[in-house]
């Protein structure tokens, strides 16, 4: 007996991308249209289009959109709550209406054609396929040097994430059950879905300009956004810490003997000024980097025991 085909959910995070919904939506649709042809899924397979909090005619464009056609569809947030945010609601909302889901942002610089073989890995068992660059050509010098930097990071501070990869990625409703586990509010995805576990694999494509608008993740946003994934997934940088200031204690260990022995064995002590004011220094900025990644950590539990909503949504476009 032929397998039924499977209900593919396409989620799109969107923050003010009026200029580039009217070019990414129609090659969304026609990916859902080739999979339909080709027998890797349904008829009855949607895009949700995920407005977050956007302050331009966002919404607007979705609205249109799915006026002309109910495969697209919509929800918006109440509020701007970050890319994670809205990407996790969109996750949820889609959870129980589709057998996989697919992220992938509405600037197309992740291949859209991809998706065809994700399907096509998923009808192969495959639970979570992720969507992996080939390359960074695209990206600046900059931009491509300190991305590598991260991951190097990351991996060196305990963190699990697939290298070169964001947010473009397939889950089955399985996963995304299991996703819906997890009840943190310092969300970082690329974290916790290798957490999940299940049959994994990954897809390659080239990594393409942005079709329209601007880029949502500038330097500062990045640093901002790689911290916040060391610090909700791993105590290593505290563990440092603590390295540290052992070591500081065998330093400091070693200077009082020497000053023992100079002031019992010497006719004079030097005054030694400079090595007192870079000693200060040194130990002063430690300390102050000590207490900002202890901090870290302390508002992370702040935000956590509160328990407050992750995201509110405001309006849905379903039928």
């Amino acid at each position: 007996m032929t397998p039924a085909l499977p209900t593919i959910a396409i989620v799109v995070p969107c923050y003010n991308e009026e200029t580039a919904l009217p070019i990414s939506i129609p090659k969304m649709l026609d990916v859902l249209e080739r999979l339909e042809k080709q027998k890797l899924a349904k008829w009855d397979s949607y895009i949700l289009l995920c407005n977050d909090g956007s302050n331009d005619h966002t919404w607007k464009v979705i609205e249109e959109f799915h006026l002309h056609d109910t495969r697209i569809r919509g929800i918006s947030l109440a509020h701007n709550r970050g890319h994670q945010n809205v990407l996790l609601a969109g996750l949820m909302t889609v959870k129980g209406h589709c057998d996989a889901a697919i992220s992938i942002d509405a600037d197309l610089q992740d291949d859209p054609d991809a998706i065809i073989e994700m399907v096509r890995k998923f009808h192969n068992g495959k639970e979570i396929i992720y969507g992996v660059r080939s390359s960074r050509d695209t990206d600046t010098w900059f931009k491509r040097n300190t991305a590598h930097a991260f991951y190097s990071f990351q991996k060196v501070m305990g963190l699990e994430t697939v290298y070169d990869h964001a947010d473009y990625r397939l889950m089955s409703n399985r996963a995304l059950n299991l996703l819906a586990q997890y009840g943190e509010s310092n969300l970082f995805l690329r974290g916790i879905i290798p957490q999940i576990g299940l049959e994994n694999d990954i897809v390659t494509y080239k990594r393409n300009e942005r079709v329209a608008g601007e880029s949502k993740y500038p330097f500062a946003k990045m640093l901002s956004f790689s911290i916040d994934g060391i610090t909700s997934f791993s105590a290593r940088p505290m563990r440092w810490i603590f390295m540290t200031g052992l070591i500081l204690l065998l330093v400091d260990i070693l200077v009082a003997l020497y000053v023992l022995v100079s002031y019992f064995f010497s006719d004079h002590i030097s005054a030694g000024w400079a090595s007192l004011m870079l000693s200060i220094w040194a130990l002063g900025s430690l300390i102050l980097i000590a207490i900002g990644i202890v901090g870290e950590y302390i508002g992370k539990i702040f935000v956590e025991v509160k328990h407050r909503p992750r995201y509110a949504i405001s309006d849905k476009l379903w039928d």
